[in-house]
């Protein structure tokens, strides 16, 4: 018997026919939702913590990597296999324990993000990290991207919830522990599982607000919404959630829903919370004289019904934009405030310069922007797509911003990380990853150059 063929032996042992999934099926795990990589060796889907640690562990005597998978909705590559590896997909670890006294929840990797926050509603309570793919990204996807969403302006981003971490390290060893003075679970969260592998967390919920309230201000340009929106928040308005849409974007979603939207025009969508009603209005009356100011026409939400009408715009853009293309790469950058209006800017004409389609939306309160490349590889060059995608990392970096807000590296900015880290630091992140993974079989080939 062959090395390979001893290795899938053990596999079937271990794990039975959830261990080596047939080709077809495989072939679904060398995705996620924008890159796609190599058929995987194998495919196994754990249920116990402990399993998870004789995967480890039998991977180490075969020189074997493993790549950690949630429900495949990430959009760096975070999550795709390279090369000869056994990628584990947590979504049968799934198991979730809440305690509604100290509010807090115990959840599996496997959780979905809508899950966990829908268990906490019954109690008054709610999980604010929200991304788009929050009825199907999973919790151990989440800590591994650090991934955000609309509410993040306000609530924070997932590592903000995070209070105690398992995961198994790179010698098949658990670990459970709590962030206290040496914060080992900070480092895990938004390392992709380079570092080790999440089995459970320990995290926190918060009230459901009382009172909400919404508008919608349709701005003449973007540069105008994003002035506005630096304005209002110097001015110190700290909305649940300030969401853009460029005129590219709107009328995407105009041709897919037929919403009455203005077509031609940036969109600015502002939802307020809090307990406090007449707090909530004033803070969105801030906002909305804000936008007056900057040429925008604004429409309030008179309940929910309206409300929830408004923000099915937002959530249409991912599927309007697959009409205008059939591919698209989505870029994920974050920058200060006060650049926003050059920033978008500076994306618009590089666009035009390169021939290529790009839409811009995304979490503009915390400077969270979404460039998307839309493209057709029939008749337009990828080998440019990429380039572009390229020069708009470097506009954030050039204004001070990060390679990623939320998506992560991964996979897809990994050459980029030269250009956006010092030397230094770089090399600070190399050593933890040499001590906390010295074989280098934890999701290897992503992150870092």
């Amino acid at each position: 018997m062959g090395v390979w063929e001893a290795a899938k032996e053990e596999l079937r042992r271990l794990l039975g026919f959830r261990a080596l999934l047939s080709r077809p099926e495989k072939e679904v795990y060398r995705y996620d939702a924008i890159l796609v990589g190599e058929e995987p060796f194998a495919v196994a889907l754990p249920r116990t913590r402990e399993e998870v640690q004789a995967l480890v562990r039998l991977a180490r005597r075969y020189g074997l990597p493993l790549v950690p998978r949630g429900a495949g909705s990430g959009l760096s590559g975070g999550s795709v296999p390279l090369g000869e590896a056994i990628v584990v997909a947590f979504t049968r670890m799934d198991r979730l324990a809440l305690d509604p006294a100290t509010r807090t929840a115990w959840a599996e990797p496997g959780v979905t993000t809508a899950r966990l926050s829908e268990a906490a509603r019954p109690f008054g309570l709610f999980y604010p990290p929200d991304p788009a793919s929050y009825r199907t990204s999973t919790l151990g996807g989440n800590l591994g991207e650090n991934a955000g969403g609309p509410l993040c302006f306000k609530y924070g981003v997932t590592g903000d919830y995070l209070l105690a971490l398992e995961f198994v390290d790179a010698f098949g060893e658990a670990h459970l522990l709590e962030r206290k003075a040496y914060d080992l679970p900070g480092l895990l969260v938004g390392a992709e599982g380079t570092l080790g592998l999440i089995t459970g967390a320990r995290v926190r919920l918060v009230p459901i607000p009382q009172h909400r309230a919404t508008l919608m201000a349709a701005f003449p340009e973007v540069e105008a919404l994003a002035e506005a929106v630096s304005r209002a928040v110097a001015l110190g308005a700290v909305p649940a959630r300030l969401e853009f849409l460029d005129p590219a974007c709107v009328d995407a979603v105009e041709d897919y829903l037929a919403m009455g939207l203005p077509r031609g025009h940036a969109l600015l969508l502002v939802e307020t919370d809090g307990d406090d009603a007449e707090l909530v209005q004033e803070e969105l009356s801030l906002l909305e004289e804000t936008a007056k100011a900057h040429g925008a026409k604004v429409r309030r939400a008179q309940d929910e019904k309206e409300a929830e009408a408004l923000w099915r715009a937002r959530r249409a853009v991912s599927p309007a934009l697959g009409r205008i293309r059939p591919k698209r790469v989505n870029e994920d950058i974050a920058v200060p405030r006060s650049t926003l209006p050059e920033v978008v800017r500076e994306i618009r004409a590089l666009g035009e310069a390169y021939g290529l389609i790009v839409v811009q939306f995304g979490h503009i309160g915390d400077g969270n922007l979404h460039p998307n490349i839309l493209f057709d590889p029939r008749w337009e060059s990828e080998e440019k797509v990429w380039d572009l995608a390229h020069a708009i990392a470097r506009v954030a970096l050039r204004h001070g911003g990060v390679l990623s807000g939320e998506h992560g590296i991964g996979l897809m900015k990994r050459k980029f990380m030269a250009e956006a880290v010092d030397g230094e630091t770089l090399e600070a992140f190399r050593q933890a990853k040499a001590a906390l993974d010295p074989e280098g079989l934890l999701n290897p080939g992503k992150l870092l150059p």
